[in-house]
């Protein structure tokens, strides 16, 4: 009769170790398929996340003050950028020191998930590739975006597509050859809030940017 306690003590150990085993297992599997995942492209060597709205900052903060003996650094060249946008926010250039930067929202290039340019594109591009050549930039990037609707693999298919088009046409308005970087990164880097409509509507873009000339 003592036996029988000790028996159900080693059954229940066993018991417990198989649960451990089984859920190691799960654990394995659910490891092994997020590893063999194709990782995405890089991020956009000019990407920046939308500032945060600026904070009000208390010009008599002890944190502010110099101390005794304190100098200030060498002046340096800030990084000065010019931003302007039209048809409320649809088409938006950048001009920083050292890039100009296009971006237009997908729906004044394309119609609903497609990446057929429509008759409004071709003016536009045509007057992206003027700028392109009046700069005399010889490496230009077009990188495609869409918003988190869909699957991520639907939306980086698209923005790829779509970056791919805008690359054609400008391929056929440029008079000067020119060495294309063009990506699709689906929902990934989005300048945005995901969560509304109107964020959506400007994370779905076209980026072209390129060297700022002389």
């Amino acid at each position: 009769m003592n036996d029988r306690p000790r028996t159900l003590a080693v059954r229940r150990a066993v018991a417990a170790g198989a649960g451990v085993l089984l859920a190691v297992s799960a654990l394995t599997v659910t490891a092994a398929g997020t590893a063999s995942a194709e990782p995405g492209p890089s991020a956009p060597p000019d990407f920046a996340p939308s500032p945060s709205p600026p904070v009000e900052v208390d010009q008599n903060a002890p944190g502010l003050m110099m101390k005794d003996g304190a100098t200030l650094k060498e002046p340096k060249v800030l990084d000065i950028r010019s931003i302007v946008e039209e048809q409320g926010g649809a088409e938006r250039r950048e001009d920083s020191n050292s890039q100009t930067k296009f971006t237009l929202q997908a729906e004044v290039l394309f119609g609903r998930d497609s990446a057929r340019l429509n008759g409004e594109a071709h003016a536009r591009i045509e007057d992206i590739a003027e700028e392109i050549d009046k700069q005399g930039a010889a490496e230009v990037n077009v990188f495609g975006f869409t918003d988190d609707l869909g699957s991520y693999e639907h939306g980086r298919k698209l923005s790829k597509e779509r970056a791919d088009a805008v690359h054609r046409q400008l391929m056929k308005e440029l008079a000067s050859d020119v060495a294309f970087n063009i990506r699709g990164y689906s929902e990934d880097y989005p300048i945005a809030d995901n969560s509304t409509e109107e964020g959506r509507k400007k994370n779905r873009r076209v980026e072209v940017s390129f060297p700022r000339g002389d």
